[in-house]
């Protein structure tokens, strides 16, 4: 008796917790694809494919002063004028989210270099668009049609994609290999993706089927609100394994309504280069536990560096939004509006100080050219020199910055540290990325200008409960932090 009632209950208490806290599966997902069916478009933009670049037109190659050259060149130039460009399409997807003004999302790459864009309804009529902005750190574009043109024009209503959890139910719709019209349903898989794809990776994955030709398409929850846009799959065969992946409309909506307004984005910039705080690097700042962003460098005269953020700063809030990981702060900046005043918390040397920066703006920085990443590749830079302090249990050698180093490795004379001279493959900064002509300019937070004083703030941390040092570290220009385990000798 007493096990029927435990069973009795415990499936009681199961059936109410179901019931409070997850939607039911529909039995049918008919109405809610004949409603949103209307809303999707298939767009096809038209490319031109020179005779070039056309299949068999790879003409072979003579050697310079060749008698035949200048003949095959004759040749390849009358054919290129007797034979007009190629004309190629890409098809993709989109919806409608405004009828009134005939506004359309779709993914950048489906129209990206196209001369012409048309688009076709679930109706069968089809129609020119032109492009109103476009994106390409998001991958998102909005094309724009003559609404006149189309009657019954119906639009689609963006929803909170913060709202979705892991296993609710979604419904794609797009134009997978050309096939309009089609309607696939499945849960979401998971949240936060990052496919390395672009600074802001965010994706919903799910297992809805999705195929070349969905991209730029809607997905749709079960309240017929879109949630996101279908943008990549994974495949090894090119078709659908059940691993596709949205942008969540969380994301997509401000950029959006940006590129309706402007024409392009505007984002905030903050103007700090970040890295992830790893357990070790978090161990080595005292932290006890790894989270926030950590600041490799500010770029000059940005934002952040006239506000006084500093090189190895972590921030873990930002307009008093907390910072779980590193890739949480690009996209909240992002999506903070310009010349505003915010307060950014960050920790530094183990104390939280708040700091108020002025946003930037982030593509008026690039066009300025403040954000150039063209840095020197030192893998080939030869080592040695005389003037080596080696620290053997660690397998690398350092050196005072000498005028013949500087040369060596072509180091800026205005940079201060010790340099690399030597590292073997197995050491423990060689596993970092470091190599042979990069110069430590810090350890734990302390300028060093002298091998010896690495080695001095090593010994200190092998006397005290730390098990890792803090390096910061210039590599041809590109400045970051890496930690490196003691133990690990």
């Amino acid at each position: 008796m007493k096990h029927y009632l435990f069973n009795t209950l415990f499936i009681l208490v199961l059936g109410f917790s179901f019931s409070a806290c997850a939607k039911p599966a529909p039995d049918s997902f008919a109405d809610l694809a004949e409603a949103l069916l209307p809303t999707v478009v298939n767009i096809s933009a038209s490319h031109k494919l020179e005779v070039s670049d056309a299949p068999g037109s790879e003409l072979p190659q003579f050697p310079e002063g060749s008698p035949f050259q200048d003949f095959f060149d004759e040749f390849l130039n009358q054919r290129r004028n007797m034979m007009p460009s190629i004309p190629q399409s890409s098809l993709g997807s989109g919806f409608v989210i405004d009828a009134e003004n005939g506004y359309i999302v779709t993914n950048n790459h489906v129209i990206r270099g196209g001369t012409g864009i048309r688009v076709t309804f679930h109706n069968d009529v089809t129609v020119d668009a032109e492009v109103v902005g476009h994106d390409d750190k998001t991958d998102i574009a909005v094309i724009k049609i003559d609404p006149s043109e189309v009657k019954g024009l119906v639009a689609a209503k963006f929803g909170n994609s913060d709202e979705l959890r892991v296993g609710d139910w979604v419904v794609a719709i797009g134009n997978p290999f050309g096939l309009g019209g089609t309607v696939t349903a499945g849960i979401i898989s998971a949240r936060q993706r990052d496919i390395n794809s672009g600074p802001y990776d965010d994706f919903l994955q799910t297992d809805a089927s999705i195929n070349r030709g969905n991209s730029g398409g809607p997905m749709f929850d079960t309240d017929g609100e879109v949630i996101g846009i279908n943008t990549a799959i994974f495949s090894p065969t090119g078709g659908s394994v059940g691993i596709g992946f949205a942008i969540p409309s969380a994301l997509a909506k401000p950029v959006v309504d940006q590129l309706i307004k402007y024409g392009r984005t505007r984002r905030g910039w903050l103007g700090v280069r970040i890295q992830k705080v790893t357990d070790e690097i978090a161990e080595s700042l005292g932290m006890k536990k790894a989270y926030g962003a950590l600041v490799a460098s500010p770029t000059e005269d940005s934002p952040g560096a006239r506000a006084g953020i500093k090189a190895g700063d972590v921030i873990t809030a930002f307009d008093g939004k907390i910072i779980d990981e590193m890739k949480d702060l690009p996209r909240i900046v992002a999506e903070t509006e310009i010349g505003k005043k915010v307060p950014v918390t960050v920790l530094r040397n183990g104390k939280e100080k708040t700091i108020t920066v002025t946003l930037g703006e982030l593509e008026q920085a690039e066009e300025s050219g403040l954000l150039s990443d063209d840095f020197q590749n030192l893998d080939d830079a030869p080592t040695g020199t005389d003037n080596d302090v080696e620290f053997k249990e660690l397998g690398f050698s350092l050196s005072k910055l000498t005028p013949a180093l500087r040369s060596r490795y072509e180091i800026d004379s205005s940079l201060k540290g010790v340099v690399v001279t030597d590292i073997a493959p197995t050491s423990p900064l060689y596993a970092k990325g470091i190599i042979a002509g990069d110069v430590i300019i810090e350890a734990n937070q302390q300028t060093v200008s002298d091998p010896k004083d690495v080695k001095d703030i090593f010994d200190k941390v092998r006397k005290s409960d730390r098990k890792s040092v803090l390096l910061l570290v210039n590599s041809g220009g590109s400045v970051s932090f890496a930690a490196i385990r003691l133990d690990d000798e």
